[in-house]
């Protein structure tokens, strides 16, 4: 199971919410790279970095952080946040993303989404689906869609999408464990998908329960800058696994 941690910007920092909510913002470091740099010295390949000034004003907008990321690291990126034209792919894929999530415009804008599947291929573009109540959530969670989410999950499979980002959002930033249920049933429900687990991740001991159900990554945030997980436990995590 790949381990994926998250950088989420507000105004060029590093932040965290809790359940999506702008008003919970703590600022964990002003340098995104260097955060990124030290994750990168612990043996980690991958990250997950969300652009939530995009998410608010519905288009790409730390693409400079992107690139800084993607230009002074080794690290394989993927990158969401706002992402709604051609465009707004074109700027992040030239600023260094190894991928990216659309969430909202798979919801609104179907067509769009399909569009860019068959563009750029399955392999580099994932499938943001946020929930909550197994309900599709959009506009950076402001919104709750009537999309029920293993439906729409499975019709995007049939569209080829195979990553997945699952975030239930009432656990996000909690630090009160993931969704190990509604990520057995999403696994049992649609087999085949590479789902990878966000939200809620607190303690080490959760990693290898998610590797057992068959995620395929896992995305964590606030358990790392509050130290519930340090990133010696993930370097030995990857190296062991």
């Amino acid at each position: 199971m790949r381990i994926i941690p998250a950088i989420d910007i507000i105004e060029g920092k590093c932040v965290r919410l809790s359940k999506g909510d702008y008003n919970t913002k703590i600022i964990y470091n002003e340098n995104p790279l260097e955060v990124a740099k030290e994750f990168q010295d612990h043996g980690i390949e991958y990250l997950h970095l969300v652009d939530l000034d995009g998410a608010k004003s519905k288009h790409i907008v730390n693409h400079k952080i992107l690139e800084q990321i993607a230009s002074q690291t080794n690290l394989k990126v993927d990158f969401g946040g706002g992402l709604k034209t051609d465009e707004d792919l074109k700027i992040a894929f030239e600023s260094g993303a190894n991928q990216i999530t659309g969430g909202s415009i798979a919801v609104k804008d179907t067509g769009t989404f399909k569009s860019w599947l068959s563009k750029f291929g399955a392999d580099k573009i994932i499938l943001g689906a946020d929930a909550n109540n197994e309900k599709i959530a959009v506009s950076g969670w402001l919104e709750e869609s009537e999309e029920e989410l293993i439906p729409f999950v499975q019709n995007y499979q049939k569209e080829g999408v195979s990553y997945v980002i699952c975030t239930d959002i009432s656990k996000d930033g909690m630090l009160q464990g993931p969704s190990f249920d509604l990520y057995k049933k999403m696994l049992t429900e649609i087999p085949n998908i590479k789902l990878i687990a966000s939200g809620g991740i607190s303690t080490f001991d959760e990693l290898p329960k998610l590797a057992e159900l068959g995620c395929e990554g896992t995305i964590i945030g606030k358990a790392i800058y509050e130290n519930r997980i340090s990133l010696k436990q993930l370097e030995n995590y990857i190296l062991n696994n």
